[in-house]
């Protein structure tokens, strides 16, 4: 949540639980590191010659069904050639298990190098090639997946959509969530959020959604950023090894999914909280779409759509992550940090002259002036 390292809200990983989960037995599995990620306890490990990632995830975060449906995706995306690493099969043969209040999943190391792994949570890229070869990785996500036909994954914590920036009524979308989701809808309920909606979100919502409407449904990656990527090597013109972290997959529309790589990975949101100042890469964005384009070209609709979208595309996973600290964890501060500095401190931050500069921008790539 911000640049310094903080206590995991999850115990790590230990050698025995990994074990029992690989191979049902109490040896035979060492994990060699731990990631510092504090939303889940994930780590590699070395097992049977070979290092893998495994993961463990709360019940109330993610559930054995949950994590099948993003393998499947995982599986879709592999037999159409994407670089994604194959999911491990665990003790009994299937990819994902529940032990306890918890459930498990493992994946063979990706190819290339960890590049990003030491670097803060949506680190910008470090380099403009960088930048350009991962917009057009994403593109060749989308082109992959446009056919994949699974429906999408419903509201939940820590999962990305777009059923609320694409609502006829964003507001009586929100409210019927909080009505399937007690453990938000309380946190909700001490604050004004229908007010705060209207005051803060409608009216970007409102540009965005008759535009998002028009567009093709399709699944994309749901947090694409450089640190969710490998590459093949650590200079400027690495080009990206290997795609995964698709814990956020869903079905929305390619448009969304390139919004919020735009929105995680050029813009400095961790100087938000410190000084009340962000900036956004100008170059990295030309870059990143460029990288982008050069695979799969934006139709006129999608390209206007896009400056529309990007300062909400945000929002539903804002929404779960204020689920995620107040009924999970329990921290306060957390949820107040993804309520106030999250779901509202982005979008009031694109409509600040810094974030009204990208949105400009991005008009001008489309054709499309300023109003």
């Amino acid at each position: 949540m911000g640049k310094t390292l903080v206590p995991a809200d999850w115990a790590p990983l230990t050698d025995e639980e990994v074990s029992l989960v690989l191979g049902g037995t109490r040896t035979g599995a060492v994990v060699t590191w731990h990631s510092p990620r504090p939303m889940s306890a994930a780590g590699l490990v070395s097992w049977r010659g070979a290092s893998l990632v495994v993961k463990r995830h709360h019940l109330s975060v993610r559930t054995v069904g949950q994590l099948h449906a993003e393998h499947a995706f995982v599986g879709y995306l592999r037999a159409r050639g994407l670089p994604v690493p194959a999911m491990v099969p665990l003790h009994g043969g299937l990819t994902a298990v529940r032990r306890g209040d918890f459930s498990y999943e493992a994946q063979w190391v990706a190819a290339g190098i960890d590049l990003y792994r030491d670097a803060v949570s949506w680190s910008p890229f470090a380099a403009l090639g960088h930048a350009r070869s991962a917009g057009a990785a994403l593109a060749r996500l989308h082109r992959a997946a446009e056919d994949y036909a699974a429906p999408a994954r419903p509201p939940g914590v820590l999962i990305s959509s777009c059923a609320v920036i694409l609502a006829t009524d964003p507001v009586g979308r929100v409210a019927r969530i909080l009505a399937r989701r007690p453990g938000l809808s309380r946190w909700m309920a001490r604050r004004p959020w229908r007010d705060d909606f209207t005051g803060y979100l409608l009216p970007a919502i409102h540009r965005a959604a008759p535009l998002g409407r028009t567009l093709p449904r399709q699944w994309g990656h749901g947090d694409w950023h450089p640190s969710n990527l490998s590459w093949t090597g650590a200079g400027p013109d690495a080009r990206v090894a290997g795609v995964f972290d698709l814990g956020l997959a869903n079905r929305t529309f390619a448009v969304h999914d390139l919004a919020l790589a735009i929105e995680r990975s050029t813009v400095t949101w961790l100087d938000l909280a410190e000084s009340g100042q962000a900036r956004a890469d100008l170059e990295a964005i030309d870059a990143l779409l460029d990288g982008y384009e050069s695979v799969r070209p934006l139709t006129p609709a999608e390209a206007t759509a896009l400056p529309e979208v990007v300062p909400v595309a945000h929002v539903e996973f804002a929404l779960s992550e204020v689920e995620y600290f107040a009924d999970v964890t329990g921290s306060a501060a957390n949820a107040e940090l993804a309520y106030d500095g999250y779901l509202l401190g982005h979008v009031r931050w694109f409509a600040a002259p810094a974030g009204a500069e990208v949105l400009d921008h991005l008009r001008r790539r489309s054709g499309r002036r300023p109003d």
